[in-house]
């Protein structure tokens, strides 16, 4: 079999396994956030935090319990990692330096997952397990619940309320991350990924001298790193170790698990506001652009010019060979267009147009399905503003779900777009104008340029990969990508929770022959257009002077 058609048959594999998973899921996430009952262990756990899980939220009750919430796990993050040498089951690691701590506690809170330390020599099992694999869990619900408000938006009328935060995330960290990263560490055992507390043991001979690993509780930790868009591996070379990706297999379940929350949770939003129609315009403009860029990245990794790209295959340089271009362009798109930044080859590797792809991936805003949560608010902002665009176009006051797009709304939706580009763009600026930061760039001219923009846009995405080519462990970029993985996660969530309340307050405007139909083929081709447009006219310029220039030149 040619590594081509291989490719194509493991991306039509994932493409069966979440269409077969994608009604149950879907279903059953709505109901978990629409139920009135409260299990057992989730009472418990309103009772020791004091909250009253029954009590409506206004926007700015329910932005307030997200932003202290998180606020609480920078702090808690930060002093255990500070901590870490008087710790037990640090396997004699010592405390992580300042700036380091901020970086990898904004990082993983913010569902970025960005690391600027190797996993393997810097952290011991209590971090990893009792703080990075916790905030996996959390930020993911975090997530979730805002993505949940802004359905309740529209789906409510002539009230504020969006529902309770804390029932929100308790319900959706117990009733769907938990039940199915155990389902998916048990997959991931049985491929092999390791699960153990082990210390630090040295193995064989590796040029003269030994090698040292540690164990450590991988599979569960890669099961939510993966399932809840995160992407922090336990091992530096993330998903590309083979403790935490051993075969092809567990590769493609991996993929599966980063897409499956982001898709399905499509069906929940037509099943909330009760036309499953809507839900399937979303997934189809998701599912068209994801498709195109896997097929983009599979054709430019596979047909390269030159001799010996050609006798090896295709680009196989940064790529591990038990995956191939196929598993590895798979996985460079979908963690790319979701926020999880997880990597099983390096993408400073590829070709300069396939590197241009896995940056654009995060610049369209990773909504294609996007990170948990994220990827759909983001989404039903671009629809609010392809809304607008083609009631500008007729003449007519844009309306969505019943609910009219006007000043407020539309501003509330131009700042939220605005948010990301603004701190990827002035921090590559910054970093490329001051002489220190360019120190960092393993390479230079055009490719080094992409360094420094992928990793702001990595960064202020709230996706956590690497260009593998930029030495990110420093004073300046440590404190400046941590400034921007906070600001990028946490002030769009400002303007969603606001436009969410501004929604349930309306009065549902009745549909008439004039109205736009939001779920059909023909809107859904004007969202793909309006977010490729809204991302060029952003975005172009600085692609230009970096894998562009790149790939027209190789």
């Amino acid at each position: 079999m040619s590594p081509v058609t291989a490719g194509v048959l493991q991306l039509l594999a994932l493409i069966a396994a979440l269409a077969l998973a994608y009604r149950p899921l879907g279903d059953h996430m709505a109901r978990v956030y629409s139920s009135e009952k409260h299990g057992r262990p989730e009472k418990w756990i309103y009772r020791a935090i004091g909250a009253d899980p029954d009590a409506e939220m206004r926007w700015p009750a329910y932005l307030r319990g997200v932003l202290a919430f998180s606020a609480v796990g920078v702090l808690f993050l930060y002093g255990l990692q500070r901590l870490q040498g008087s710790l037990p089951g640090s396997l004699g690691f010592v405390s992580i330096d300042p700036d380091q701590a901020f970086n990898t506690a904004a990082s993983f809170v913010a569902n970025t997952n960005w690391q600027s330390y190797a996993g393997e020599q810097a952290m011991g099992h209590v971090v990893q397990t009792g703080g990075l694999a916790v905030q996996n869990f959390v930020s993911a619900a975090v997530g979730m619940a805002v993505a949940v408000a802004l359905v309740r938006g529209f789906a409510r009328s002539r009230t504020g309320e969006l529902g309770n935060f804390w029932s929100d995330l308790v319900r959706g960290t117990v009733r769907i991350l938990l039940p199915v990263s155990v389902l998916g560490a048990v997959v991931l055992v049985a491929c092999g990924v390791v699960q153990n507390f082990s210390g630090i043991h040295e193995v064989g001979q590796f040029m003269g001298g030994t090698q040292q690993w540690n164990g450590g509780a991988v599979a569960s930790q890669e099961a939510i790193k993966e399932l809840g868009t995160n992407g922090g591996g336990y091992f530096n070379a993330n998903s590309a170790h083979p403790f935490e990706n051993p075969t092809p297999f567990s590769n493609l379940f991996e993929i599966f698990l980063i897409l499956l929350i982001p898709f399905a949770l499509t069906r929940t939003f037509g099943r909330m506001v009760g036309n499953l129609r809507q839900g399937y315009a979303i997934l189809a403009t998701m599912g068209v652009i994801w498709i195109a860029f896997t097929g983009l990245m599979m054709w430019t990794e596979f047909a390269h010019h030159g001799p010996a790209l050609q006798a090896a295959g295709g680009a196989m340089e940064g790529k591990e060979t038990r995956f191939g271009i196929g598993g590895s362009s798979i996985f460079a798109v979908a963690t790319t267009l979701t926020s999880t930044g997880a990597v099983n080859s390096f993408h400073s590797s590829y070709t300069g147009l396939g590197g241009g792809i896995t940056l654009l991936g995060m610049q369209l805003g990773e909504i294609a399905p996007g990170g948990v949560g994220s990827g759909l608010y983001g989404m039903l902002i671009m629809a609010l503003i392809a809304v607008f665009i083609a009631g500008l176009m007729v003449g007519r006051t844009p309306e969505y779900l019943g609910k009219k797009i006007g000043t407020r709304q539309i501003k509330l939706a131009a700042c939220y777009i605005l948010v990301t580009p603004a701190l990827v763009l002035c921090f590559t600026a910054a970093a490329m104008a001051l002489p220190t930061p360019g120190n960092s760039m393993s390479n230079a001219g055009a490719h080094g340029f992409s360094e420094i923009l992928y990793a702001y846009t990595s960064g202020a995405g709230n996706n956590g990969s690497a260009f593998a080519g930029l030495d990110a462990d420093t004073q300046w970029f440590n404190s400046t990508i941590g400034i921007a993985m906070l600001l990028g996660r946490f002030l769009p969530m400002v303007f969603v929770l606001a436009l969410a309340g501004s929604l349930a307050e309306q009065n549902p405007v009745p549909e008439t022959a004039g109205t736009l139909r939001t779920d059909r083929p023909l809107y859904a081709g004007l969202l793909v257009a309006t977010i490729l447009i809204v991302t060029g006219l952003t975005y172009f310029p600085a692609l230009a002077l970096g894998p562009l220039a790149e790939g027209l030149a190789s």
